[in-house]
């Protein structure tokens, strides 16, 4: 005999996810902080800024399209090369929540300090039918966005080198003024 399912649910849920990037701590604390690098990996703008208290924009809120459903988040913990820790403020896209949803990014040096681990701990996502597709949404995005980091900072891009066109008529010698 089967029990039906109860269709209310109450508290909250998360996330984690975990990647480890060959290079140094450093450098995947520059991409988690840095707007340029930011835009490099995850191939949204981003507007920061980088402080204790500070403010963490990912994509436009108030776009349409791809970027839609940019998120703000307050700045809870800064510790560099360690820890970033994002409150995220309440966004047009979200249904209505009393929950504090939360992003926690921690740093760990393995194998030396050629190899960087970086955990993401996401947090306080109402746990309501309402707040499914935000949860899905979130949760699988960070997954990609993580795993595109990690190929972006151990194979980054290579600046092409201008092509040379020669010129369509050598220059004449003793012409060539």
């Amino acid at each position: 005999m089967s029990v039906p399912r109860k269709t209310t649910r109450n508290g909250t849920r998360g996330y984690a996810h975990l990647v480890e990037i060959d290079v140094p701590v450093a450098r995947v604390w520059r991409a988690l902080t840095e707007p340029g690098l930011i835009r490099i990996w995850s191939g949204q703008e981003a507007q920061i800024d980088p402080r204790q208290g500070g403010s963490y924009q990912l994509g436009d809120r108030n776009a349409g399209g791809r970027n839609a459903g940019g998120r703000e988040a307050h700045i809870d913990i800064f510790d560099v090369n360690r820890r970033l820790r994002l409150i995220y403020l309440n966004g047009a896209d979200w249904p209505p929540s009393d929950s504090a949803v939360v992003d926690d990014f921690i740093l760990d040096v393995r194998k030396g300090a050629g190899t960087t681990s970086l955990r993401l701990l996401g947090s306080g996502v109402p746990e309501s039918p309402a707040w499914d597709k935000s949860y899905m949404r979130m949760r699988m995005g960070w997954e990609r966005l993580m795993a595109r980091m990690k190929v972006t900072l151990e194979s980054p891009p290579v600046p092409k080198k201008p092509e040379v066109i020669p010129p369509k008529d050598p220059p004449l010698p003793g012409l060539d003024y």
